[in-house]
This record gives structure tokens, sequence and C-alpha cells, in this order.
């Protein structure tokens, strides 16, 4: 049987003779021939193919890959074939591999360029979200100037959806949030003697501060997530489209009954909160300071001012049109993928979270410079 491969060295030159059909299997057994193969002071590489009758892509591809290692201003290779098949073969190797290379190397972007893309992304996102804003705010004059316009089922649904289902985590959450609170401080207060200031710290805190903000980053994920998603999902089945053919304003039959729910039902979602928050809280003050029930709530009713509880109830319909406008927002500039559904939901929690924090800072701001 004729040896696919034969290679003779004649002073400088190295000569490979090559026979027989080669494809991809004869591959690592050529390679380890000529790496075993020792070369010394070779400046001419001789491929010989005459004795070739057929070779594949692959077998292409590493002959075209020998000859670009060995290529230098030291060595050369040349080839040796008459098969025009060979010629067509190699050819169209060495084409469509520049045509690859070129495709897969796209030349590198300057910091500028990166940062210019940046700001028109950042911009363009800006304006969109105006436009947005400006339909949300007319559509809304005209929903309110006739009670006709108002869809009570819509929002009824909606506020079952988004508030009623929700009572569970929220209550969950804030009694865990008050049991955590009121261990952590009592541990601080038993080292003072100042056992009875725990119902201070807990009423001011959680009635002012922790009940809406955590209230408001539950439902960040819960229900505005559920509002991109659904709206986003929408629009890949066309049916916003199918929606305007018809005649219909998505506006008014998808996006307002959701803000109007959202912002009736969070307030009451608040409240909740600050009754779960201050039954862990004093659960916590009973097992380990001491305090009654009936102590807690008296102590309760003398230092915790009305005001704070009306601040958190306050606070809650800003965060639902928030949270509400966002994540329909990010609903409606979904793409036509389904990734783009993940990704906009991701963005629509990321920033409702971020623009409650924001809007609770500025409330903080606000009330004490006012001496609230």
């Amino acid at each position: 049987m004729q040896e696919k491969l034969i290679i003779t060295q004649e002073n400088n030159k190295l000569l490979l003779s090559f026979n027989g059909e080669l494809t991809l299997y004869e591959i690592t057994k050529l390679q380890k021939q000529i790496s075993d193969y020792k070369q010394k002071n070779i400046t001419t590489y001789e491929i010989d193919l005459q004795g070739v009758s057929y070779i594949d892509t692959a077998v292409a591809l590493f002959l075209l890959r020998f000859e670009e290692n060995r290529s230098s201003a030291e060595s050369t290779v040349v080839f040796t074939y008459d098969n025009e098949k060979l010629a067509a073969t190699l050819a169209l190797v060495k084409s469509q591999r520049q045509t690859v290379r070129e495709e897969v190397l796209p030349p590198k972007k300057t910091v500028m360029q990166k940062l210019t893309k940046k700001l028109n992304s950042l911009s363009s996102g800006i304006i969109s979200f105006m436009s947005f804003f400006g339909q949300l705010v007319l559509a809304n004059l005209h929903y309110l100037k006739s009670i006709k316009n108002i869809r009570f089922k819509e929002i009824a649904f909606e506020m079952n959806e988004s508030a009623i289902k929700a009572i569970g985590i929220v209550s969950l959450t804030s009694f865990l949030i008050g049991l955590v609170v009121a261990y952590q401080s009592a541990f601080q207060l038993k080292s003072y003697g100042a056992n009875i200031f725990i119902v201070d710290m807990l009423g001011i805190s959680i009635l002012r501060e922790l009940a809406p903000l955590i209230t408001a980053i539950v439902i960040a994920g819960r229900s505005g997530s559920a509002f991109t998603a659904q709206i986003g999902a929408m629009k890949i089945t066309q049916e916003l489209d199918a929606m305007k053919s018809m005649g219909f304003d998505p506006f008014a039959f998808l996006v307002m009954p959701r803000i109007i729910a959202l912002m009736i039902t969070l307030p009451i979602l608040i409240f909740i909160a600050d009754i779960m928050g201050m039954l862990g809280g004093m659960i916590v003050s009973n097992l380990d300071l001491g305090i009654t029930t009936e102590l807690f709530l008296d102590r309760f009713r003398e230092v915790v001012a009305v005001k704070h509880f009306y601040i958190g109830i306050l606070k809650g319909p800003f965060f639902a049109f928030l949270i509400a406008s966002i994540g329909i927002y990010r609903g409606l500039v979904v793409k036509d993928d389904t990734q783009s559904i993940g990704f906009n939901t991701t963005k629509s929690v990321v920033e409702s979270i971020f623009a409650v924090i924001v809007c609770d800072a500025l409330f903080s701001i606000i009330f004490t410079n006012l001496g609230i």
C-alpha cells in the first residue's frame, strides 16, 4: 500500500510528496509525520501533489495553514500539481477563509465612538420615555374627562391581580422585616437599659420608611415585571396592532387601568405592611425585652405621631405611578423576539426599584426641610 506522505530532504530543500486520496481522517497522521521529521536549515518547502487524486476542504485548509506557518523572509513554500480539481479546491478554501476572517475581525472602535454610541442610546431612551409620558398625560386627561371613559371592570381586575394576590408576600416580608429590625435593636437597647425605646424606633422607621419602601420593592418585582411581560407578549403576538386596527386605544384598555389600580391599592398594601411590621416588632419586644402587648400599644400611642402613618401612606400613589409606568413602558418597547421580553423585564424591575428609592430620598429631603 502506497504511503500517503513521503518526506525527503535535498540540501536546504524539503520535499513533501503526497499520494492518493487525502481526507479529514488522514490529517492527524500527516501532521504527526511532519512534526516528527527533524527539519534543519530549510529554506524551501515543496508540496508535491502530483500523485494526489482527491483532497477535501479540511486537507486544503491544512495545507494552506502549513504554507502560512512556514512562509517567511527566510523560507518559501511551493505547490506542485497539475490537477484542476485540486487547484479549484485550494482556491475556494483560500477565498472563503479570507472572507470569514474579514467578517470575524471588525474594525476596533475608538473610545470616542463607544462613548458617542452610549450617549446616543441614552438620549434616544430618554426621548422615547418622554414621548410615552406625553401620551400617558393626554390619555389621562381624556380618560378622566367623563365617567363613561373609566373602565371599572378592568380596574377591578387589575386591583385583584396586582394587589389582592400580593397581600400574602407583602405581609410575610413586612412581618419578617419587623422581626429582624426589632431583634437587632433589642440587642443594643438592652445593654443601655432602654428597652422601652424600641417602640419609638419601630413605630417611626416602619410607618415612615420601611413599610412603604419594602412594599414598593416587592410590588416592583412582582407586578411591575408582570406588566412588562404581559404587554411585551401582546406586542410580539401583534395583539396591540390588532387593537389599533379595530379602533381601540391601547392606553385606555391596557395602560390606564393598570396605573389607576396600582395607585389605589399600593396605599392599602402599605397599611397592611405597617400592621404586620409592627406585629413582628411587638412579638420580639415581648419575648426578648419583656414588654407586654398593652405596654407596647400604650407607648406606641404616646410617642408615635399620626403624621408618620400619613407620610408613609402618601408615598404609595407616587411609588405606584412610577412602578406601573416604567413596567408598561418597558413592555411597549419590547422588540419582536422573546429574548427582548426577558431583557426588558429585568430592566423594568431594576429601573422601578431605582426610581422608588430616588423618590423616597426626595420625600425625605422635602419633609425634613418642611419640619414634618
